[in-house]
């Protein structure tokens, strides 16, 4: 079975050819990835909520940590529009692509010990609610999903504060669903850039407070 590959990048976003996700992540090639964050305005709480994914501990990479609430790479031959699969697949939501929001894009770093991730994050938001029923999540990727508000978020990654509370739900080996309420620090989260989740908090706040 041939490996999928990925289209590479220069900084400026230029593609400059095509290599295995392998090689990509091995070489620490510029790649496109598609982040779709979920995240709404509670009237009746006067807030915004934003939602993570919690990764399986079966991942290899980040098993058991908070995360983007859904996210994939785009493929060579794929637009960034196909990038909505993955909504559909880690997280049960049919949820057309005309439906999210584009917040641009954000070029981040990851250093792991194996690799070198260089995205070009391309970033979505979906604003409308969604409870927690509605979900279906793809067990072997993910196992649990948790939302805060945004302002404790926020105060997380700008290390104003050490901790934060979630609430939402996990399945267990029967994929049933179990409701509950868990803290947070940073260390509970994918290792993103701090500046990152800055950036994608702020632009839910332009979208969702000031149009």
């Amino acid at each position: 079975m041939n490996e999928e590959k990925l289209a590479i990048f220069d900084e400026e976003y230029n593609r400059v050819g095509e290599r295995t996700r392998t090689e990509v992540h091995a070489l620490g090639f510029w790649h496109e990835t598609f982040h779709c964050w979920l995240a709404h305005f509670d009237d009746a709480e006067s807030k915004i909520y934003i939602y993570f994914q919690l990764r399986s501990e079966r991942k290899k990479d980040y098993p058991g940590l908070l995360d983007i609430t859904a996210a994939g790479h785009i493929l060579s031959q794929e637009t960034i529009e196909d990038g909505v699969r993955e909504i559909q697949e880690e997280l049960g939501l049919d949820i057309p692509y005309n439906d999210l929001i584009s917040a641009g894009i954000i070029k981040e770093e990851l250093n792991g010990t194996e690799m070198v991730d260089r995205e070009l994050a391309n970033i979505y938001l979906y604003t409308k609610p969604v409870s927690f029923q509605n979900f279906s999540l793809q067990t072997d990727e993910l196992s649990g999903i948790f939302r805060t508000g945004l302002e404790e978020a926020e105060q997380l990654f700008k290390q104003e504060r050490e901790e934060i509370s979630l609430e939402g739900f996990i399945t267990d080996e029967n994929s049933k669903i179990i409701y509950t309420n868990r803290s947070a620090t940073i260390k509970d989260f994918v290792a993103h850039p701090l500046s990152y989740f800055v950036e994608v908090t702020n632009r839910i706040k332009v979208e969702l407070l000031e149009k």
